[in-house]
């Protein structure tokens, strides 16, 4: 079953997280399960981003998450936010291509 995670964060440096992003991807390359992201920003609240990250299942998406390099991406991650995110784990139970 897919899984998807909606990482919900503020932040007034987004072009520093933009950058960590990169990184992340460069260093993962071959290595992460993430089969689909999606940066979106708030337009009714500034400052506010939601990542949504598709996974094959639930299974790979902890895989992901238990790679050292996706260890240290949080960290640094939480450094640049304004508050902690806020992490909502999905199972998809429907999904239609309109």
């Amino acid at each position: 079953m897919t899984f998807v995670q909606l990482i919900e964060f503020k932040t007034t440096r987004y072009n520093e997280m933009n950058s960590l992003i990169d990184g992340w991807l460069r260093e993962t390359e071959g290595k992460r399960t993430a089969a689909h992201a999606v940066m979106t920003q708030d337009r009714d609240h500034p400052g506010t981003y939601l990542e949504i990250v598709e996974f094959p299942s639930y299974d790979e998406a902890m895989a992901n998450s238990n790679l050292p390099e996706t260890s240290k991406f949080a960290e640094k991650m939480s450094a640049l936010c304004d508050g902690p995110p806020v992490f909502h784990n999905l199972d998809v139970v429907r999904d239609d291509r309109v």
